[in-house]
């Protein structure tokens, strides 16, 4: 699904900068679940965690209670009203149950303009097209831990020497679109204390940021790799076609070293003098 600071566009590199090795995984800022859901499965360890607490209810319940939210989502309209009245039911009171709170959520995601949960997008779409999508995704998460904590407390509860995180936090000085990330947002001290926090862990760790330079001052440190990427802007390309955003992965380990592993190709007429 949609959703702001998704990694759809990024999931390929993402995984491919993975660490070789590694027992734990844990997608400390999961969101849309964009890096989980393109990782293979394999017999490590899953962690998924988000602090939007409306977001990983969505979750639980495409996990436990697949077919009860396809239910409840079956005869829902994509109107202008029923969009109002599930955002306000969701901001002033509590849906009488977990599905039925799941499914305006994913109402909100589904028809607000960009899937920014606010505005009405007016795009046509009808909702039961993604059940096949929700029976997938409750296949793949069936053995995924969902967790709804603080980034801080998370890793100190799962960190191990083979535990890797891969982290996606609010991009530094774009807060302000992230919804739910914790009291007053997600601010420059947050900023900080996830820096102390990945610099003290026993594992592996691979973040994501949009590239400044107070990110990479933050990070400026011994055995600390960056590298810096580009892509499309989706944000501008409505006034600004071919608008690049820059970006960096930020990882305590050779985040080449998965490349490294594969075996070179060989030229059949190749000479061992490269001739």
């Amino acid at each position: 699904m949609s959703w702001i600071g998704g990694k759809k566009a990024l999931r390929e590199l993402i995984v491919s900068s993975f660490p070789l090795y590694y027992e734990r995984y844990i997608e400390v800022f999961g969101g849309g679940g964009w890096v989980l859901f393109h990782k293979p499965p394999g017999n490590d360890f899953e962690v998924y965690n988000d602090f939007n607490g409306l977001l990983t209810n969505l979750f639980r319940c495409v996990r436990e209670k697949p077919n009860e939210l396809m239910e409840a989502l079956y005869f829902v309209l994509n109107s202008r009203e029923d969009f109002a009245r599930v955002k306000d039911v969701l901001s002033t009171d509590s849906p009488e149950s977990d599905v039925l709170k799941a499914s305006y959520f994913y109402q909100l995601i589904r028809y607000s303009y960009a899937s920014g949960l606010t505005s009405f997008g007016s795009q046509p779409h009808d909702m039961w097209v993604n059940f096949p999508l929700i029976e997938q995704a409750h296949r793949r998460l069936s053995k995924v831990v969902i967790e709804n904590k603080d980034f801080e407390k998370l890793i100190g509860q799962y960190d191990r020497p083979i535990s890797f995180f891969y982290l996606d936090p609010p991009y530094f000085e774009t807060e302000k679109y992230y919804k739910n990330v914790g009291e007053g947002g997600f601010q420059e001290k947050d900023h900080i204390r996830l820096r102390d926090t990945l610099m003290s862990i026993e594992g592996k760790f691979l973040l994501s940021y949009n590239d400044c330079e107070y990110i990479r001052d933050l990070y400026d440190a011994p055995n600390i790799q960056i590298e810096s990427f580009t892509r499309i802007n989706n944000i501008k390309q409505r006034y600004d076609n071919g608008a690049q955003f820059s970006e960096i992965l930020i990882a305590n380990y050779d985040m080449e070293e998965r490349k490294n592993s594969k075996p070179s190709q060989i030229n059949l007429f190749e000479t061992e003098n490269g001739i």
